[in-house]
């Protein structure tokens, strides 16, 4: 009962100093807690709790949700034909990269899905920083098809993991499909709905609303989806994405609604996920032979490849805002992290690796947000000067 007591007033403390912490240090949140998370649980603050594990999981999975509330399906839908075949090329280009790279050191097929992931969730805090610029718009819509393909792949990866490369990969890649299919159906139904009946999205989801009616339904498409997965034994954060995805997409009247569950995911779920991760990250490691070399030849990786593929979109953006764009890819922290436990947990990679990944992830985001700083500084100094 002492522990327990102890380590919900530890969470709780994280929680509320973060935000400060990560003011005066000028970077996200999620890296402090993390920190924050592996300091304290190493000190002994922090324990292996099944309450602990399950609420982190659905933090996990919130955070894969509010992920998809980034993406306005008929707007990437609308991306012009051009544009999309280089998003397309940037894809194949960060994907051959990884293969590569994977073929080349001998690292394992798990390195060729982990290297290439793209994740859009700290995207949006570069947005807040730096407002819709250009290269943040692009980046946002190639994001968006970017974590689409790392979440399937999560899924195929999570189910060959789990089953092998045997009858059970098949059974999940055909509910997989069958589940697309009817995601598909589904889609095209609710937009032939609110097309000829547009007051039924005003309805479910009243501008005026004292019932909060969109958070109930928005929980409700969550957990309905994440049901499903459940079910069909396909990766639940599939599920969490898909179902975020619905919200900007079918009730663009509720403009203020992602941000209203970001708020609350933000607040409370999502950052018991990574205190979650940090107090699972054991400081005794960082004395292992090599963590911290492997770590920093992960993240500068990670980081080159984006940047290389990035100039594809060069004509649009010029020099300096493709290299910023490719930046803001460089930080796929949920992911890497989640799809690295994914591994970790099937014994696709050892524990160096899997250390090795998480303390790249940390690597990546800290850096990268101080050269996307120094890099727009010096472009706004250029634009001044001119």
């Amino acid at each position: 009962m002492h522990d327990n007591v102890v380590l919900i007033i530890t969470i709780s403390l994280i929680i509320i100093t973060t935000p400060f912490f990560a003011k005066l240090l000028k970077l996200p949140t999620t890296p402090i807690e993390i920190i924050f998370g592996s300091i304290l649980g190493y000190v002994g603050f922090l324990h292996t709790e099944h309450l602990f594990e399950i609420v982190a999981e659905l933090g996990f999975l919130y955070l894969m949700f509010i992920a998809g509330t980034e993406i306005n399906l008929k707007k990437v839908l609308k991306t012009p034909k051009e544009l999309m075949k280089k998003i397309v090329l940037y894809l194949i280009i960060l994907y051959a990269f990884s293969i590569l790279i994977s073929l080349y050191f001998n690292l394992g097929k798990i390195f060729m899905v982990l290297l290439p992931l793209i994740s859009v969730g700290l995207i949006a805090s570069l947005s807040k920083e730096y407002g819709k610029t250009p290269w943040l718009g692009l980046s946002m819509t190639a994001g968006a098809v970017g974590e689409v393909v790392s979440i399937g792949f999560l899924t195929l990866t999570s189910a060959a993991i789990e089953s092998g490369f045997g009858s059970g990969l098949i059974k999940t890649i055909l509910a997989l499909i069958f589940f697309l299919l009817f995601m598909f159906l589904l889609f095209r139904a609710m937009e032939l709905l609110f097309w000829w009946f547009p007051g039924v999205s005003t309805s479910l989801m009243p501008v005026d609303d004292n019932k909060e009616q969109d958070i109930r339904l928005s929980m409700g498409i969550f957990f309905l989806l994440v049901g499903a997965m459940l079910y069909l034994e396909l990766e639940l954060a599939f599920g969490a994405f898909l179902a975020g995805i619905f919200i900007p997409t079918f009730f663009e009247h509720k403009h203020e609604l992602p941000e209203k569950l970001a708020s609350y995911g933000f607040g409370f779920l999502i950052p018991i996920f990574f205190i979650y991760i940090g107090s699972s990250f054991d400081l005794a490691a960082l004395t292992m032979d090599g963590l911290i070399y492997k770590a920093l030849v992960i993240a500068a990786f990670m980081i080159i490849m984006r940047v290389i593929a990035s100039l594809v979109f060069i004509k649009e953006l010029g020099l300096i805002d493709s290299v910023l764009m490719g930046l803001s890819h460089s930080m796929p922290l949920t992911l890497l992290i989640a799809m690295a436990t994914l591994a970790y947990q099937g014994s696709s990679i050892d524990t160096l690796h899997y250390y090795a990944f998480i303390l790249a992830a940390l690597f990546q985001v800290i850096s990268v947000m101080i050269i996307i700083k120094l890099i727009n500084n010096y472009k706004l100094k250029g634009d001044a000067s001119v």
